[in-house]
Parts: C-alpha cells; sequence; structure tokens
C-alpha cells in the first residue's frame, strides 16, 4: 500500500512519521483516503478548520482558528459486534496497540509512545458499532506542553466529565442531517453521554456511550440512516475555562467521508476484564433532553 496522504500539515509527509503509527494509519478496515475527495474513509483535516475559544474568549466571546493538533492522528478502526465494544485498547487484537509493542519489542523503539483513543460506541438491534479514533505522541513531553491535557490525562473522571467536549463540522451532507447534528456545534460529551475512562501505561481511552441519552441515539441513528452521502469534520477538545487555560487547542481531528456501514471489522465479543488500579470509569445522571447536547457558546 502506498504511504497515506494528506495528513494534517505537522505530519505532511511520512518522513518524521515512526512506522507503527504509519502501519496504523493505513490498516484499519476504514481506508485512509483523500481530504477532499476521498469516499468511504477517513482523514484528517487542517486543525484552522475549527474555531475554538481563543486567548481572550472570557472577555469577548470570540473563537479562532484552532492551529496545530497536539497529538498526531494514528488511524481509525470501524467495528462490529454482537455486543457493546469496551475498552479497545486492552483487546490483544487491537491492531493499533500491536503495532507499537511490535516497534517497542522488537526494535526497541517507540518506548515513551502514548495513545488517546475515543471510541464511540453506536447501539444496535443484532450489532453493536464502534467508530474508534486515535491520536498519539512519540514523546511524553508534548503532553506537558499543553498543561491542561496532561491534566486532563492524569485527573480523576469528575473532572473529565466536566472537560470533555467534542466540536464538528457538517462538510457535506443532506439538509436535514445538518439541521439535526447542528454545523459547527461542540457538545461536552461527559456531561451529555456516558463515558468511561481507561487509563494505562500508556495510553488514555474514552468509551462514549451515544446510547444513554435519547436524543443523541435519534440524530445518530438518523445521521448513520444517510451516512453515504454525510462527510464530518469531528475535533477533540478539553475545554477551557479559565485565563490561564486559554486558548483552547484541539488533541485531535478527524474526517469521515461518506462512510460505507459494510465496511466495519467485525471482533469477538469479549468479556470486560474487571476493572484494576489505574483503569476509572464514570457515568453521569442524564435527562434526555434538548439541553444535554447544547452547542458550545
Amino acid at each position: 500500500m502506498s504511504p497515506p496522504q494528506n495528513l494534517h500539515r505537522r505530519s505532511a509527509s511520512t518522513a518524521g512519521i515512526p512506522d507503527w503509527i504509519s502501519d496504523s494509519i493505513s490498516g484499519g478496515s476504514l481506508r485512509h483516503v483523500d481530504l477532499h475527495t476521498g469516499t468511504n474513509g477517513w482523514s484528517s483535516p487542517p486543525g484552522d478548520f475549527f474555531s475554538l475559544r481563543s486567548s481572550n474568549y472570557l472577555r469577548n466571546r470570540q473563537k479562532s482558528p484552532a492551529g496545530d493538533y497536539l497529538l498526531s492522528p494514528a488511524g481509525m478502526d470501524w467495528l462490529k459486534s454482537s455486543a457493546k465494544i469496551e475498552h479497545v485498547l486492552s483487546r490483544t487484537d487491537n491492531r493499533v496497540m500491536q503495532a507499537l509493542r511490535r516497534s517497542q519489542q522488537t526494535l526497541g523503539q517507540s518506548t515513551k509512545s502514548f495513545i488517546f483513543a475515543v471510541n464511540l460506541q453506536i447501539p444496535g438491534g443484532k450489532d453493536h458499532h464502534s467508530a474508534v479514533f486515535y491520536f498519539a505522541t512519540e514523546d511524553p513531553e508534548s503532553l506537558r506542553t499543553s498543561s491542561l491535557l496532561n491534566r486532563f490525562v492524569h485527573c480523576d473522571d469528575a473532572f473529565r466529565n466536566q472537560r470533555f467536549k467534542l466540536v464538528n463540522r457538517i462538510v457535506k451532507g443532506p439538509w436535514i442531517v445538518k439541521k439535526a447534528v447542528g454545523n459547527h456545534s461542540a457538545c461536552l460529551l461527559g456531561k451529555a453521554l456516558n463515558c468511561t475512562y481507561h487509563r494505562g501505561n500508556n495510553y488514555l481511552e474514552i468509551d462514549v456511550d451515544i446510547g444513554s441519552s435519547a436524543i443523541a441515539n435519534a440524530i445518530l441513528h438518523l445521521a448513520l440512516g444517510h451516512v453515504t452521502a454525510v462527510t464530518i469534520d469531528m475535533g477533540f477538545v478539553v475545554e477551557a475555562q479559565t485565563d490561564d487555560e486559554l486558548p483552547e487547542q484541539l488533541i485531535g481531528g478527524v474526517r469521515v467521508c461518506q462512510m460505507e456501514m459494510a465496511s466495519a471489522t467485525v471482533v469477538e465479543a469479549l468479556h470486560v476484564p474487571h476493572v484494576s488500579r489505574g483503569i476509572g470509569s464514570a457515568k453521569v445522571n442524564h435527562h434526555n433532553s434538548a439541553d444535554d447536547l447544547a452547542m458550545d457558546d
């Protein structure tokens, strides 16, 4: 397979990308495609496509282009199973962790790598789906570059629920989807949906249960009904709430391009291992109202 194209400008060529990340980018069931013309795949849009809270946001409510990602894109998985897919990075069949382990154990490389994964769990009748987005860094110092992201990785789940935010923009799609999803909107996922946080030695995974909100579930299934006509950009952010935390910075972003449901990789339904030290979970109460999914101001 040829080297992946059209990565975010921070990773515009494969020269500076470790082999394990290159393998992760190109190895999923959903192909890495051209940012502008690709279909049934994913790509990584420039950070400036997103507007986030600026340095003076608390005084003038102004937003500005987001700029570079804090972490590099490291792939996407579109998965299907007979049960909810949880804690994907702990699975022995997870291809991203397999690629990292090969690099570490065989080559002695990437020993300090860190993975940030977001697992959007999509409920169904017979089948459950997960869209899993991976971001990574080879240098743990890059986490400290953003003290807010570093705090988010190491803090408790109550803080994470108050701060974990999704920003999105519908690039292409029918009017009904744009109206339902909202364009250039933002949602604090940890407040609107049940989120479970899995902290490993070299990763943080966030499992987002779309089915925990009736409103979110209805909107998502409307979008999935038009999925082959929809292209959406999604960015993940730790919300800044004080002057010293501004401006906001993107952890990472992804463009999902006119995906086909049948592209999903089937994975075995596994028993989730007992939660142990270093792995946390948090659930919040929801009222399943439109206010739960309110846009960021």
